[in-house]
């Protein structure tokens, strides 16, 4: 059975109990209620939402925000922040609003927004999208994982409706697999510039897994190649244990920003 003090709402209309964990994020400022199995929120949400330069009174818009975890954890750093999730899945959209009550969240397909949601503007929007091309890998048996890894929705239909949804000059920010990074790029509106891209790698040495890229409405600076972001101390994983550089252990345990 789960101890419920440590989360926010109690959750046990939709999900058993025993269905559920309350899950520990930034070093236990902000806990969060997932599915035990399906999709379960990791590092990658945490890191977007760390690079993501938000200020109060701001209005942030994530597409695809699961369970809630990359708005949830934004708005554990940055107060006085209006925040604002899509997603398709009923039950995520249940946990997302239960896990925080001041979240609003949309269920919706992100492609066939309601119209009130598609006549706002927002500073910043974030998205992590499902990171497969399922017509190159396997689709996973279970229906709620597939549906928040295997690509569906086209990642040009993502970015565009990102795009659609910025105020000017508000930012667009996302986090893909490196392989991914031209298709982001591609994608991107004529319109979007200020570009920056942040490669994440698991260790000194290794190549790049990950990216986070983010571009700003009618930006006029250069294309930006950041240094690499190193994940892990040491050239090899030795043992079992935290290893984690300085930067990302902050951003982790202590909900700090990660600058590009």
């Amino acid at each position: 059975m789960i101890s419920l003090p440590d989360c926010p709402i109690d959750p046990v209309q939709v999900f058993p109990p025993d269905d559920l964990t309350c899950d520990a994020f930034l070093g236990g400022k902000l806990h969060l209620w997932q599915p035990r199995k399906g999709y379960r929120a990791g590092v990658d949400p945490v890191l977007l939402a760390a690079t993501v330069p938000a200020q109060a009174g701001q209005r942030v818009l994530e597409l695809g925000c699961g369970a809630g975890a990359a708005s949830l954890c934004l708005g554990a750093r940055v107060a006085g922040l209006s925040l604002t999730g899509v997603e398709v899945q009923p039950a995520y959209v249940d946990l997302a609003r239960r896990n925080n009550a001041s979240f609003e969240v949309v269920e919706a397909d992100l492609a066939d927004m309601p119209l009130a949601l598609r006549q706002r503007q927002f500073d910043h929007v974030l998205a992590n999208p499902p990171y497969f091309d399922r017509g190159a890998s396997i689709a996973s048996q279970d229906n709620a994982r597939e549906t928040a890894m295997g690509e569906q929705t086209p990642l040009a239909k993502w970015v565009e409706i990102a795009a659609k949804r910025l105020a000017p000059k508000g930012q667009a920010h996302f986090i893909h697999r490196a392989e991914r990074l031209p298709d982001l790029i591609l994608a991107l509106p004529h319109d979007m510039g200020s570009i920056e891209v942040l490669p994440i790698a698991p260790r000194s040495g290794r190549a790049a897994e990950l990216v986070i890229l983010r571009a700003r409405k009618s930006g006029r600076g250069a294309f930006r190649l950041c240094a690499p972001l190193v994940m892990h101390e040491g050239d090899v994983h030795l043992a079992d244990g935290d290893s984690y550089v300085p930067a990302i252990r902050a951003v982790l345990r202590d909900g700090a920003a990660l600058r590009f």
